[in-house]
């Protein structure tokens, strides 16, 4: 395909040269035109459509389906209707049919990969963190779902008389609202543990990222889900996202603190429950004591993973004074190292940013620190020479308080530093804003890291690693505080926030109502004599 043609004859191509690097013969990509077809065939039928590029090359990729309002309305509604029998089906049923679905990304992953790195230019090692996080979340609901699902037993009012049952039942119709930057992540590992919990499930992905929704729907209906009991609406934000807020009896939202606070007042309105995972400035803390050369390594995982464009990276690092220079001359040496273009083999540290407004956002942000007086340790440039939307690791010391970089979350590789004298400095600093999702110590010190841990603001600390212990440990609940998001996904929270609990009272003998001919002063004396046991 020539840049800027919209020709969709033969095979859509490795953008980079048109082979897949790293195979014998450079082999021509597999997604041709008939399999891009079946892929978006299991979008629910939209009434429009909207061009979608490559952002390794900003060629012509395909025509996404653009929902409308009354066509998520439908989707949503016959979802409703699917979802009575999925209730009704066994949760060891539910479990098994899951259970293929995992089978699935083991045998057909590769593919996904492929998909998610053409639709968001990431680079393959952070597209494969994606399917590791599904079959995480999927292994952990299979074997918890039967125990945190069961009904059980509460104390009744009255010992041996009034026997008492907790059930959940399941809200019905989920809305996930999934953003572009872990597209297979975020439209699935949100979705498994509601679809085990006995829902039905309506994604609505970012439009630029359709088509890695639109496998996973395809992997679930070959592992045995019903028709309609997942469907993919694929549109824009405000019209197929808004009416998914309108219709869903129960949302899943992962994207910007401004569009949560839109997203929470209309479920607030409609007195649905939800979730929201937002936005982070979250920060790195070297304390003095912390292995140099770790801590280096794992400042660039941290900050420039998927380009920067994930939630809980982090884009503030906080050093001891005592090793500053140290660290940022290490950094200054470091940085440069990466590996940083387009391609589907692992050999690429990172990849690019999604969009020319990422680029221009990002550019901004060390515009304006350089501005305000920032110094630029490392980085700094676009590189329009590897593809359209390309730009380098950067590393900015000095960033004034009030710049952007160091108020609003930049979600690209843009890394401030800064020094702290000590811990309650360091405390300080990195509770500042209004931001608490996610936060990285670095110490030898074990016991001193998690006590300085419990003195952060935020949902999420690791210790001696940027973020991979804390998102891949699900039995631990994950979120955020402040505008970081409400609820928590992971953990017994990720499934048990899908149902509504109902309580189920049986009173045997005498119903708890004044016995006849008691008398009402008689009655009273008995209670008010309850309430004196009760007091002690």
């Amino acid at each position: 395909m020539q840049q800027g043609t919209r020709s969709r004859q033969g095979p859509v191509r490795d953008p980079v040269d048109g082979t897949r690097s790293g195979q014998a013969g450079g082999s021509a990509y597999a997604l041709d035109r008939g399999r891009l077809d079946e892929l978006l065939g299991h979008a629910f039928p939209a009434s429009g459509t909207r061009d979608i590029r490559m952002p390794w090359t900003d060629r012509f990729f395909y025509d996404a389906p653009a929902a409308d309002g009354r066509d998520v309305e439908e989707a949503v509604r016959k979802a409703r209707v699917a979802q009575r029998a999925w209730a009704a089906t066994p949760l060891r049923t539910r479990r098994a049919v899951l259970r293929a679905f995992r089978a699935e990304l083991a045998v057909r992953g590769e593919e996904a990969l492929d998909v998610a790195q053409l639709e968001t230019g990431k680079a393959r090692r952070d597209a494969l963190e994606e399917l590791a996080d599904i079959a995480l979340v999927g292994r952990y609901y299979d074997r918890r779902a039967e125990e945190l699902l069961r009904p059980r037993r509460r104390a009744g009012v009255l010992p041996f008389l009034t026997r008492v049952w907790e059930l959940r039942k399941p809200h019905g119709v989920v809305g996930v609202i999934a953003p572009w930057n872990y597209p297979l992540a975020l439209a699935a590992s949100d979705a498994l543990p509601a679809l085990l919990a006995g829902n039905a499930v309506v994604v609505k992905p970012d439009l630029q990222t359709s088509l890695s929704a639109l496998w996973i729907a395809e992997g679930l209906r070959r592992a045995g889900v019903p028709d309609d009991v997942f469907q993919v609406v694929t549109g824009d934000g405000p019209t197929a996202g808004g009416a998914v807020v309108e219709h869903a009896d129960f949302l899943m939202f992962t994207g910007s603190s401004e569009t949560g606070r839109k997203v929470a007042k209309r479920a607030g309105e409609r007195l649905i429950d939800f979730t929201l995972e937002l936005g982070g400035k979250n920060a790195l803390v070297v304390l003095e004591d912390a292995d140099v050369d770790r801590a280096v390594a794992g400042i660039l995982r941290g900050c420039f993973a998927n380009a920067g464009q994930l939630c809980i990276s982090l884009e503030r690092v906080l050093v001891h004074r005592a090793i500053y220079d140290e660290l940022r001359h290490r950094l200054e040496l470091a940085v440069p190292t990466l590996a940083i273009g387009p391609g589907l083999t692992y050999d690429i540290d990172m990849g690019s940013l999604i969009s020319e407004a990422q680029l221009e956002k990002t550019r901004s942000h060390i515009e304006d620190a350089i501005e305000r007086g920032a110094r630029l340790v490392s980085g700094g440039r676009a590189r329009p020479d590897l593809g359209p939307w390309f730009h380098e690791p950067t590393i900015l010391e000095r960033v004034a308080a009030d710049s952007l970089a160091a108020n609003h979350e930049t979600f690209g590789p843009v890394v401030s530093l800064a020094a702290f004298a000590d811990e309650d400095e360091a405390v300080r600093l990195a509770n500042r804003g209004t931001y608490g999702l996610n936060a990285s110590v670095w110490t030898r010190d074990l016991g001193r890291g998690r006590r300085f841990a419990t003195r952060i603001r935020a949902g999420t600390v690791n210790v001696n690693d940027a973020y991979g212990p804390a998102w891949a440990s699900v039995d631990a609940p994950m979120g955020g505080f402040g505008d970081s998001g409400s609820g928590r996904r992971h953990g017994a929270d990720g499934i048990l926030k899908y149902t509504a609990s109902q309580t189920v009272a049986v009173q045997t003998g005498h119903p708890l109502v004044t016995p006849a001919g008691l008398g009402h002063d008689l009655s009273a004396r008995a209670v008010r004599a309850w309430l004196r046991w009760l007091g002690r």
